[in-house]
């Protein structure tokens, strides 16, 4: 087994209970606190800093790194895996157990391109307003197991790789960066991220040069569709958004909502979203549609923040922030918005509720709300309120959701 994302500590327990003693090996990389504090006890004192073990002989090698931004555990840990898939025999199976996150987890950058180069890069691109896909196409061509390079490391083995979508759409190329699926974007593509957010010349230039190599052909291109490594692979997508919003649809069916599934496309700016869903609430209240009180109505996908300042925050938090002014006196109606992770951003909160109230509890505290919106510090707005939401690590990671109630009159 081998395996990256938030997902990977109960992903990797339940495969190893199915596997049984046919599992020879796992390494898994984690996000930095979602390891089990009862592994951590078991494994103190192991033999690699970062790393946490199982009891029995099917022991499973957990590695915690950095997320958003990668990390040198990350690299470290990824030298694991790539090293045991060296091992791989014809008549092996590899099981994959990708899910978000691991784009950041799941690190080898390229030769001549610096884990520090690449950690700037991914800090201007995670505040620059690209989407995931943008972002992605970079990473896939500076990295050597995005991409499908997992894939090519793994064989002649076969892999099956089990995956938990954290991408709208569910393309399996571009959740966690693609390492065992067949890229379809190539250098030029990337390169054409960064020009299209002005980004050129703040890029390290061992990316700027790297990238104008591959597409000059100086250097091969990404596995494609149709690649012989390809043979042996199977991605299957196991959970999404939409099962997510789904299962939330029923659940409020129970509590006696009238409940709608709105969307799992949401995309686009958190901060025009919210004035959106907002106005939703509004049609509730005016004319009972698209469905009747008592209401829950919801929203997936994933939206984007260009950073304009230096606050605090997250897409969710900033979502919901834009909302306070348009949810303003609307009765009995509210709106949460959170990340299934549970954790929005580089932050220790899911997301944010709020009110017909929550606007002129903030005046009350002498707090504007476009104050903190346009300097994207939504965890400091929603934090004295009390209401921001930290459930902490979900072990999960399908996208956002975001529910509007409205409540019977």
């Amino acid at each position: 087994i081998i395996g990256a994302g938030k997902a990977g500590y109960p992903m990797a327990q339940s495969a190893r209970e199915i596997i049984g003693p046919r599992l020879e090996k796992a390494h898994v990389i984690v996000k930095e606190g979602h390891i089990s504090k009862r592994v951590k006890a078991i494994s103190e004192g192991g033999p690699r800093p970062g790393t946490a073990s199982a009891p029995g002989p099917d022991t499973i090698n957990f590695y915690e790194a950095g997320h958003p931004i990668p990390d040198e555990r990350g690299v470290t840990a990824t030298r694991q895996v790539i090293g045991l898939l060296s091992l791989t025999r014809p008549d092996d199976l590899v099981i994959g157990l990708i899910s978000g996150g691991g784009s950041a987890l799941l690190t080898s950058p390229v030769p001549n391109v610096s884990l520090k180069d690449l950690q700037v890069l991914t800090t201007k691109l995670l505040g620059c307003g690209a989407t995931i896909n943008e972002i992605n196409s970079l990473r896939k061509h500076l990295d050597q197991v995005k991409g499908g390079g997992l894939a090519r490391a793994a064989a002649p083995a076969s892999i099956v790789t089990l995956i938990l979508s954290d991408v709208v759409g569910d393309p399996q190329d571009v959740i966690a960066s693609g390492p065992a699926v067949p890229d379809t974007s190539t250098y030029a593509d990337a390169y054409s991220v960064l020009d299209k957010y002005n980004m050129v010349e703040q890029t390290p230039s061992s990316i700027i040069n790297h990238l104008k190599a591959g597409k000059a052909a100086q250097i091969p291109e990404t596995p494609k569709p149709g690649d012989e490594i390809f043979d042996k692979v199977h991605n299957v997508i196991i959970g999404s958004n939409i099962q997510a919003c789904q299962a939330a649809v029923r659940q409020a069916q129970q509590e006696a909502f009238n409940a709608l599934l709105l969307t799992t496309w949401m995309q686009g700016e958190a901060r025009q979203a919210g004035p959106f869903l907002a106005a939703i609430l509004r049609q509730v209240n005016a004319s009972d549609q698209p469905t009747a009180r008592p209401a829950c109505i919801i929203a997936g996908g994933e939206t984007i923040v260009t950073l304009r300042g230096s606050g605090k925050g997250g897409r969710n938090q900033e979502l919901a922030l834009s909302a306070v002014r348009d949810l303003s006196g609307l009765e009995n109606s509210g709106l949460v918005a959170l990340a299934s992770d549970g954790g929005d951003g580089p932050t220790d909160a899911a997301g944010a509720v709020v009110t017909q109230d929550t606007l002129s509890r903030a005046l009350a505290a002498g707090m504007d709300p476009i104050n903190f919106l346009n300097r994207n510090d939504a965890y400091h707005f929603f934090e004295p309120l009390g209401d921001l939401l930290k459930p902490g690590p979900t072990h999960t990671n399908v996208n956002d959701i975001t529910f509007l109630f409205a409540g019977a009159i």
